[in-house]
């Protein structure tokens, strides 16, 4: 006969939740490593006592910002290469909404973590409640529908049975290689009370084992003819290299084979820099190696990537290329007419090592390639170097790279810093690096290192940010120094959005609410960083210069505590080496000189590309 256990839904929920487990390397460890928690309406009645009653089984953790909080979440996983994840839970109206950017960001960026928002009241016995959002045409929807397009599975719990099915759904999208991404339960709030008898078999821990699909042996054969059909192969290591654990397969192969690699910003670190086919990043904001090589390319090789438009030149650079895509997602594999090998990236390099035996690339391609890294090296020596005047971003790059060790982990996001750093950040292996691209969302860089220390602890984490994303979302510093997280803070402040207004100026606008003194201000304001830092709980310092740059570096390692270091830097400059065309529409019509000659050298580059 069946057990059962009175529960209330959020009780059982939080148990459930608990007895997950996944296996990392040969250890057993809960799935999810803890819970962020602001409560409030809707959520601190049900939940809260619910988590106060599971305690250190899965822990929760208080933030200051509901974004950032989920950001946090969304690092740890990012950092565990999506190996386990975290739990959001949020009141019904304002809390839940703001957590829908990460929401988004996360399903951008392919990566798990489990929302849970309060929601409204099932029985609508209060209709309308605190915070509900009312639709005259529609009585269902509450606050959590705008999960809906940024989540890959959603459901709203609307009985307390329900959670029998919604949770192995949700834990199935979680762990899929293929549909990892957002999930949310919108948990109505009486219904998180409502107790149930729900079977004590429901609870018994489940270990969720990571899958590898191996290739349809037919595309590996096309895949296999291919490559030993080229004359100038091109690899293109993108994020799923790091998530499969396939840095040492492609490591082997491209060493065996002499075949280049080039990365992207979530590939970045699937070879050591020095490797002696590793050609840094790839695209808009790629090296002079990885470019010219794709340009020469023959064959073009994407393994884990998602081909988005930084990668690809905005369809550009690959152009006219034989394009083949290995990707655990046939939607991936299938993109800008490529062909598709569907599987495992571990498996599936693995497999094409081996059915390459003992054949190598052409000597003429690896001797060319060899002088594209060497011109490079000079390029990227030159960019780093301090100098006399205000530093450029690549210097203050230089810097914190020079005094990093090798197994710390840079931490950025948004603006013009995410393209310095993919050319310019040399990785040591994978976790070195940690950049969010692919939704390049401002404000995920100071909470983002906080979820990085929480998966690594082991690690110094760098957090490279500018003043105008530190502005709009600083608060999980704080909640750093509460959890005793070590983090090390470098703000570089260029007085403004410094990316922005370059891209503007590009596209022949005049500087225009950008940088603080082009924008409406009765006072143009003097903040002082570093103080605010220390009001947080930091230990923080301005500094003038690389040079002091590098003392106060030093100093923040030497540090148990988290250290912000403030340095101006000039808004103007950005590398000059490397990169390539990125499509910017300019308006056709304008009464600037300066936009229609942009305009005009944009639709000459179009029409260029089209023919």
């Amino acid at each position: 006969m069946t057990k059962h256990i009175r529960l209330t839904m959020a009780q059982a929920l939080t148990r459930w939740l608990a007895a997950q487990q996944v296996e990392v390397d040969g250890a057993l460890l809960n799935y999810f490593a803890g819970v962020w928690a602001i409560f409030g309406h809707g959520n601190v009645a049900g939940m809260g006592e619910a988590l106060a009653g599971v305690g250190a089984e899965l822990p929760t953790y208080r933030g200051h910002n509901e974004q950032g909080m989920a950001h946090a979440a969304i690092a740890f996983a990012k950092a565990s290469r999506r190996q386990r994840a975290m739990i959001c839970t949020s009141s019904i109206g304002p809390g839940a909404t703001n957590m829908v950017t990460a929401a988004a960001l996360a399903h951008v960026n392919r990566l798990p973590v489990l929302f849970l928002p309060g929601d409204v009241y099932a029985s609508r016995r209060p209709d309308p409640v605190l915070q509900q959002i009312e639709d005259f045409a529609d009585a269902t929807v509450s606050a959590n529908d705008c999960f809906r397009p940024v989540s890959r599975y959603f459901d709203r719990i609307v009985r307390p049975e329900q959670i029998l099915d919604a949770l192995p759904r949700a834990m199935g999208i979680l762990t899929d290689p293929a549909q990892c991404g957002p999930v949310t339960l919108g948990l109505c709030q009486d219904v998180q009370a409502e107790a149930y008898d729900y079977p004590e078999s429901f609870f018994a821990p489940r270990v969720w084992r990571r899958r590898r699909p191996r290739p349809d042996t037919g595309e590996l054969a096309a895949l296999v003819t291919a490559v030993r059909g080229a004359k100038a192969p091109l690899i293109v290591a993108g994020g799923g290299v790091l998530y499969s654990r396939a840095e040492a397969a492609l490591a082997d192969l491209a060493a065996r084979t002499g075949v280049p690699v080039a990365e992207t910003q979530a590939g970045k670190g699937a070879l050591v820099w020095d490797h002696p086919q590793a050609l840094g990043s790839i695209g808009v904001t790629g090296t002079s190696a990885a470019n010219a090589a794709a340009e020469h390319a023959d064959l073009i090789v994407g393994v884990g990537t998602r081909l988005q438009d930084f990668t690809t030149g905005s369809r550009t650079l690959f152009a006219g290329k034989r394009l083949i895509q290995i990707n655990i997602g046939a939607g991936d594999a299938v993109k800008q007419g490529a062909e598709a090998v569907v599987g495992d990236a571990r498996a599936t390099l693995e497999e094409l090592a081996a059915a390459l035996g003992d054949w190598r690339v052409d000597d003429a391609w690896s001797g060319a390639n060899r002088d594209r890294v060497a011109a490079w090296n000079t390029a990227w020596a030159a960019a780093t170097a301090p100098g006399t005047a205000l530093p450029s971003d690549a210097q203050v790059i230089g810097a914190v790279w020079r005094q990093a060790s090798d197994d710390a982990t840079v931490v950025c996001a948004a603006g013009g810093l995410p393209g310095e750093l993919h050319k310019l950040w040399r990785s040591h292996g994978p976790g070195g690096y940690h950049v969010e691209y692919g939704f390049s969302c401002m404000g995920y860089e100071v909470a983002g290192g906080l979820g990085v220390k929480m998966a690594a602890p082991a690690r110094d984490v760098y957090v490279m940010v500018g003043d105008g994303s530190y502005l709009m979302l600083n608060s999980e510093l704080a909640t750093a120094v509460m959890l005793d997280r070590k983090i090390t803070v470098i703000l570089l402040d260029n007085r403004g959005y410094g990316c922005i207004n370059r891209l503007q100026q590009g596209t022949g606008g005049r500087p225009f609410n950008n940088l603080l003194a082009d924008s409406a201000h009765a006072v143009l304001p003097d903040i002082d960083f570093a103080a605010h830092a220390r009001s947080l709980g930091a230990e923080a310092e301005k500094v003038a210069g690389i040079a002091e740059l590098e003392a106060a570096l030093g100093r923040a390692r030497q540090s148990d505590k988290c250290h912000v270091i403030v340095i101006d830097t000039d808004p103007a400059i950005t590398t000059g080496a490397g990169g390539h065309w990125w499509d910017v529409a300019v308006p056709e019509v304008s009464t600037r000189a300066e936009v229609r000659a942009a305009r005009s050298a944009y639709e000459t580059r179009i029409h260029g590309e089209r023919k």
